[in-house]
């Protein structure tokens, strides 16, 4: 039997890792046994966990090179066991009583991440098997998976291994990996579509043990007009009359060769590191894109303090040394993000993370084939104009990601101050000229205003020229001044399309008044609608692909009427501090309001809807080996293409916005503080008349109009049921419904009595109310499947 004091000496295989923590793998065992010096008990480090493969599913969302928990943690030791210890950072007590640490330490619950037996005392070092713990689901697959309702799996040991090929020591970070297989059976369709065989999921975990930064760094204070991330807990020792809860921003460390100069290198510049397989010329516009932010440095005068390069072909992407930007692929198009690995101690950043779906620039390319006029008239290989507006909108988007990993998040508020930062969400600005769609300015090139402004709130210092008294003086006066100079900062919540109500903040928007934007995005529409032809394909594509182009041209408005629909109840105002002299909130006048429901209900009008019948004739049944897919039109004609379908989708985007239970009760309160402002009766009115006025047209648009009468009378039912409404949302829901049916009672269509018998029964058995879905819209955003989405661990 092994004894203690002999368990390395009786492997005779081991291979030593030399490094942050030495380490020693055996082949034979397939273990890794690390030594922990007895000075490391009680020291804490860095412990992060990613996958550095993928399953390749936007919808699962567990990516190649996705960044995961992260943790300071510590070994202790009690009797013959290392534990792994995870403090708890919620709540300090910054101060140099011991006593008043001890109890707050005590006060709060702490987490022991792994138990270890110590195998050897070795000198003064512990020896353990680390294999268990990196054998573990730190990722939590299985949970995701489940959450996800693809099926139950659970990590099947015998198909599982240490994998050594990224398996590394260096002398501030050790790097291990795992290759674990999850076997389960699959119940949802994502799994099913991604895997060679579903029963069998092979992943490769990775998990990084880092040394803290040193105590140099002074971390800086959070302030919500600044468009920076933060973290943020609760120290116990503030003073009473001070805010208990202390935030700061996230950020790298940079500082300046020598303060002295006006211009001056940085002691270490932040460098990223492109994936270098990423394809071109992909490639170019990426590394491109990401340097646009040396210009922002460079207006707080630093030197190539921020640089791009292609990742050395011996680096690991998941390696903490290096701040990555990857090229990401998964089997359907998505979201990009931003991750960070950040002293929770401090918010210094110590990577930065970037993933970048592939497939999405492919659809940036699609939408200018379908808004371009007979792109493949003359010949086929004509894609340079559709391929110069995409690469355009992959510099923007390398920017944005990159500058979530510095520190920024969203400010949806830029497109209204000439497109002032690649934080925002850019719609294509497109405009018409002859008769066609003009796309010379479809992206803005370069960093923003905006931009410089969060770069030198978060990164500059002070210098001999400041005459402030204190640093939250100087902080602050950079951002009274871009007040000051019409700058303003939105991000999220406020500019979601249900729940948001600001004005000017929104997602994939264009302009300072959305109402007219969304007027002049809808004439551009009907342009490009009447210029699609056969010639938006090649030559020998089938017709099934000419209809998927048509589905981004059809539905192009979509974005601008979730811009538009917000300022109907809508609000301005800022993140305002007391004295910064800020519009703090107002309503939005009533004038404006009106301008944006009469500009939304253009987009319910039969005249909106139709598909011209010319451009119909070029959508047959699919051909085969193209079926529909989530980027297709959706049909309830069986194998024919379904237009009335497309009608009542795209008009119940626009009233499942406009008849939002959160935007209805707004107005309600609004009209009561003010009797002169728009109120929710008013846009139930306005609908009414707008959707069962007397309207003149073609048999092909009656019945559309006639879908879209039945969209109205669901979404009134939905707004009157629902538990977020009012009781006066339900009255007047209900009473709008009323005037619906008095105005059908004298007709004596079999639809007239349909919708009459249809609010007749909501009346008696509102509970038994269900909306019958119409068909599903096809992916929007980001203008691909979901939002840019940022993590900051």
């Amino acid at each position: 039997m092994t004894t203690q004091a002999q368990f390395l000496d009786a492997k005779k295989d081991l291979k030593a890792f030399n490094g942050y923590f030495n380490f020693h793998y055996s082949e034979t065992e397939g273990e890794i046994y690390l030594e922990i010096p007895k000075s490391f008990i009680d020291k804490e480090f860095l412990y992060v966990h990613s996958l550095r493969t993928g399953l390749g599913s936007n919808d699962i969302g567990l990516d190649r090179g996705q960044l995961g928990d992260q943790a300071l943690v510590k070994f202790l030791k009690s009797g013959n066991k290392l534990l792994l210890l995870q403090p708890n950072l919620k709540f300090r007590a910054e101060t140099e009583n011991q006593l008043e640490k001890k109890s707050i330490n005590e006060a709060f619950a702490k987490s022991v991440l792994f138990g270890f037996s110590i195998k050897e005392t070795k000198a003064e070092n512990y020896i353990i098997d680390l294999t268990p713990f990196l054998m573990e689901d730190a990722h939590g697959i299985t949970s995701r998976l489940k959450k996800q309702k693809e099926g139950t799996y659970k990590i099947d040991a015998t198909r599982s291994s240490i994998w050594l090929e990224r398996t590394k020591a260096f002398p501030k970070n050790v790097e291990f990996e795992s290759l674990l297989t999850f076997k389960g059976e699959a119940t949802g369709k994502n799994v099913r579509s991604i895997a060679p065989d579903s029963k069998a999921l092979s992943v490769i975990q990775h998990h990084s043990f880092v040394e803290l930064p040193d105590a140099n760094y002074t971390p800086r204070a959070f302030d919500p007009r600044s468009g920076s991330f933060s973290i943020d807990y609760l120290d116990y020792s503030t003073p009473i009359w001070e805010p208990i809860k202390k935030r700061f921003i996230t950020r790298h460390r940079l500082t300046k060769k020598n303060p002295t100069l006006e211009i001056s290198e940085a002691v270490e510049p932040i460098i990223y590191y492109l994936d270098s397989g990423t394809p071109e010329p992909v490639r170019s516009a990426l590394l491109e894109g990401a340097r646009w932010w040396n210009q922002a440095f460079e207006t707080i005068g630093y030197k190539n303090a921020f640089q791009v390069q292609l990742l050395p072909d011996d680096a690991d992407p998941m390696d903490v040394r290096y701040n990555v930007i990857q090229w990401v692929h998964r089997s359907t198009r998505g979201w990009s993000y931003g991750g960070s690995v950040i002293d929770p101690r401090t918010g210094e950043i110590i990577k930065g993370h970037v993933s970048l779906g592939s497939l999405r620039i492919r659809q940036d390319f699609m939408i200018a084939q379908a808004l371009m006029n007979k792109p493949f008239a003359e010949r086929d290989d004509n894609y340079q104009p559709m391929l110069d507006m995409a690469l355009a909108r992959i510099r923007q988007l390398s920017a944005h990601e990159v500058g979530h990993t510095l520190g920024f998040a969203h400010n949806f508020a830029t497109s209204a101050t000439n497109r002032s930062s690649v934080m925002d969400y850019p719609h294509p600005t497109l405009s018409i000229a002859n008769g066609e769609v003009d796309f010379r300015n479809a992206y803005a090139i370069g960093i923003g205003d905006w931009d410089k402004v969060t770069v030198t709130y978060s990164y500059s210092e002070a210098d001999a020229s400041n005459n402030f008294a204190n640093e939250k003086q100087r902080l602050n006066a950079i951002l009274k001044n871009a007040s000051d100079n019409g700058m303003r900062y939105i991000t999220d919540s406020d500019a979601r399309a249900q729940s948001g109500a600001h004005a000017t903040a929104h997602l994939w928007d264009n302009g300072k008044n959305a109402a007219l934007e969304l007027e002049d995005m809808l004439r551009l529409r009907a342009v490009a609608m009447e210029n699609f032809s056969i010639d938006n394909i090649k030559d020998g594509e089938p017709y099934s692909v000419l209809e998927d182009v048509f589905v981004p041209l059809y539905f192009y408005h979509r974005f601008q009427t979730e811009a538009a629909v917000k300022s109907i109840g809508g609000m301005d105002y800022n993140y305002a501090v007391k004295g910064d002299g800020q519009l703090i909130q107002k309503v939005l006048p009533k004038a404006e309001q009106v301008q944006a429901l009469k500009a939304v209900l253009k987009t319910i009008l039969p005249t909106t809807l139709a598909i011209p019948a010319d451009k119909l004739a070029l959508f047959p049944p699919r051909a085969y080996g193209y079926p529909r897919d989530r980027e297709s039109f959706k049909s309830k004609n069986g194998v024919a293409f379904d237009a009335i379908g497309a009608a009542a989708t795209a008009s119940d985007m626009t009233l499942k916005l406009l008849l939002n239970p959160q935007r209805a009760n707004r107005l309600v309160q609004q009209k009561a503080m003010d009797k002169n402002t728009l109120g929710f009766t008013e846009v139930v009115d306005e609908l009414i008349d707008a959707t069962f006025g007397n309207f003149k047209g073609e048999n092909y648009e009656q019945e559309i109009n006639k879908t879209v009468q039945f969209n109205v009378v669901q979404h009134l039912m939905n707004v009157s049921v629902s538990g977020q409404s009012k009781p006066q949302i339900k009255a007047i829901s209900m009473s709008g419904l009323q005037k619906i049916s008095e105005m059908i009672t004298k007709g004596n269509s079999a639809f007239d009595i349909f919708l009459h018998s249809e609010i007749d029964n909501f009346k008696r058995f509102p509970e038994k109310f269900k909306v019958m879905a119409a068909p599903k819209i096809p992916d929007g955003s980001p203008i691909g499947s979901f939002e840019c989405m940022t993590t900051n661990y």
